[in-house]
């Protein structure tokens, strides 16, 4: 495993209740790999800069998204309570939501719409798209080291 500073492997393993053992030990490189990897965050570019690009099995990584017991939910609710405590520990607690279009075809994908696509799309021109439309929740906090 990766050797990381005690902060930040406190910070990751506070998700480890979230997995089973097995699935965790693959769960904690995609994590690491996600926070670390540059643009797209593919499986096998979370794996390249965690140093396992030649992995064997690097299907047991996929598994982990697909396969394993685990739930999103209870995720996402432990990181905005980690990212509440490190940004807004006692300031007001300011949300932000956004809608966003993942265009996606195929008649295995059972939630697919037809949308009304609003970066393409004018007071005067109704531009429609398919695909899954995914709701973003953000917490709009003052970060002190990125002041200007």
């Amino acid at each position: 495993m990766l050797h990381l500073p005690s902060r930040f492997a406190a910070v990751i393993l506070s998700f480890a209740p979230l997995f089973f053992q097995r699935s965790w030990q693959h769960a904690e490189v995609l994590l690491i790999g996600a926070i670390l990897a540059p643009g797209k965050r593919t499986v096998t570019s979370l794996l390249r800069i965690s140093g396992r690009a030649q992995e064997q099995h690097f299907v047991n990584y996929h598994r982990v998204l697909n396969r394993a017991v685990w739930s999103p939910r209870a995720a996402s609710r432990l990181l905005l309570a980690q990212l509440i405590a490190a940004f807004a520990p006692d300031g007001p607690v300011v949300l932000g939501i956004d809608d966003t279009i993942e265009r996606r075809r195929g008649k295995r994908i059972a939630a697919m719409g037809i949308y009304r696509d609003p970066v393409r799309s004018s007071h005067g021109h109704f531009v429609k798209a398919s695909g899954l439309r995914w709701i973003s929740l953000m917490l709009l906090a003052p970060v002190p080291w990125a002041g200007r």
